[in-house]
């Protein structure tokens, strides 16, 4: 379910050695399932272990899940990683958004799942995200962008070069292409 790094739980075993015996950490994703969903890691104390969490062992130590939490930390992880800059404990949990699907799912769900998981993190950098509207008749995936990438001057390469060539490469013989279905406005919200 996560995975840790080697160096993350040396961090943790540190952090974890000044606190009262038995507590261990927790990881938790707050509103899952939804574009606002916030991963985290906290420390748990032994009186703040819930009978239906799940205890994953670690070197040293144990990371308590919620089960609300649980499917949307599949495939995490956590490192612990230092540069230049310093040291900083980071935490990816591609499922927290919208939890995986199988991949006998229908395709609807299964590019939805591509949306939010990949494409949107990218475009998240300059503001912007797309949804999926629809997939019409002819295996076309209509989008319709918002945030930084409503008014984009570049938005017909990002549609064209990024996002159908990624789809369409995921999804050879479901999907016949992309079209954006946007009013684009510039304005102070686009990306430039």
């Amino acid at each position: 379910m996560i995975t840790i790094s080697d160096a993350a739980q040396a961090h943790f075993v540190k952090l974890l050695a000044d606190q009262p015996e038995g507590t261990h950490i927790r990881v938790f994703v707050i509103s899952p399932g939804t574009p606002s969903a916030e991963c985290g890691v906290s420390y748990c104390p032994p009186d703040a272990v819930e009978a239906d969490d799940i205890e994953l062992e670690f070197n040293g130590f144990h990371a308590m899940v919620d089960e609300k939490s649980a499917p949307f930390l599949e495939d995490a992880s956590i490192d612990f990683v230092t540069d230049q800059l310093g040291s900083q404990l980071t935490l990816k949990a591609p499922n927290a958004k919208m939890r995986k699907v199988d991949n006998d799912a229908p395709l609807k769900e299964r590019i939805e799942y591509v949306i939010q998981s990949e494409i949107n993190p990218q475009l998240a950098s300059h503001g912007g995200n797309i949804m999926l509207v629809e997939i019409d008749a002819a295996g076309v995936a209509v989008l319709q962008f918002g945030g930084g990438c409503n008014g984009c001057s570049m938005v017909d390469v990002t549609l064209k070069d990024g996002i159908e060539k990624q789809l369409l490469d995921m999804f050879p013989g479901e999907l016949t292409g992309v079209r954006d279905v946007t009013e684009h406005q510039h304005g102070d919200h686009s990306y430039q």
